[in-house]
């Protein structure tokens, strides 16, 4: 097991899980920012943004997770008992989800001030937020949580006793959902990195987005159904729900506007000259 605490000065705790966040961001942001120059935008753009897209994106993520009712975790019902705990971000607690949303209020803020192209630049990030997930989801292996069933494989992770839910006290390997998700997410970046670069003087604007939203859902609706802890409505998990509705739309998306329509009355980027 890893120290959840990477460095402790006297009363100062940095914690892994805010590192591992705050690192994630900042690659993807390298990776966004070199993008938006194959683009021909200023670079610039995205590292002033990324402060607005950050702290939004994590107060969105901790507020899905606030008012949520996983089991064996705290939700709404804990912290309206113990609203100060809202404010431990490093004893984890954050949810996608939540923290896209976030996201793009903090990215369209920032675009709206600065008279940007929204939808470009959703282009340029939202394939890059795919890196920031698998490095983030790290942290998750650090606080001993986002497990899913027991498992003898060999690649089951150790959970110690007090990190175990109700009911699975007798096990001690579990599957490490967290890993299949960090793997799906980096898979999801290096493809998306491709297509962007292969194929930018056929897609369409918006198209980079909608490919963001078909290939982390699907993934998450995959690993959703192993999640032990899972927040559900209906005795389904939520966000496997949120997941299949957004796979559909964005797929659906992409299909009607290379099919159904026609893409010569349909505006695309420009392309750039490529490194």
């Amino acid at each position: 097991m890893i120290d959840p605490i990477l460095i402790r000065i006297g009363p100062l705790a940095i914690h892994w899980y805010g590192v591992l966040l705050v690192g994630g961001a900042v690659v993807a942001a390298y990776a966004a920012s070199r993008q938006a120059a194959r683009r021909g935008q200023d670079p610039e753009h995205e590292w002033d943004m990324l402060i607005w897209v950050q702290f939004l994106g994590i107060f969105g993520a901790r507020l899905y997770h606030v008012f949520s009712s996983a089991p064996g975790q705290v939700g709404w019902a804990y912290y309206r008992e113990n609203p100060l705990d809202i404010f431990r971000l490093w004893q984890g607690g954050l949810a996608i989800y939540g923290g896209l949303i976030g996201g793009f209020v903090g990215l369209a803020t920032y675009a709206w001030r600065h008279h940007l192209d929204l939808v470009l630049w959703m282009d340029i990030i939202f394939p890059n937020v795919l890196i920031a997930q698998a490095i983030a989801r790290w942290g998750n292996f650090v606080n001993q949580e986002a497990y899913g069933p027991p498992t003898d494989l060999p690649w089951g992770i150790y959970i110690s006793p007090e990190h175990r839910l109700p009911g699975y006290q007798q096990y001690d390997h579990f599957h490490p959902v967290f890993l299949y998700e960090s793997i799906w997410t980096l898979a999801g970046f290096v493809l998306l990195t491709w297509v962007a670069r292969r194929f930018q003087p056929r897609l369409l604007r918006g198209d980079m987005t909608a490919l963001y939203f078909v290939w982390y859902p699907l993934g998450r609706v995959l690993t959703e159904s192993l999640r032990v802890d899972a927040w559900k409505l209906g005795g389904i998990p939520t966000a496997q729900l949120i997941s299949l509705v957004a796979a559909l739309l964005a797929a659906a998306f992409i299909v009607v506007r290379h099919t159904v329509l026609r893409p010569t009355e349909i505006k695309a980027e420009p392309a750039q000259p490529t490194e």
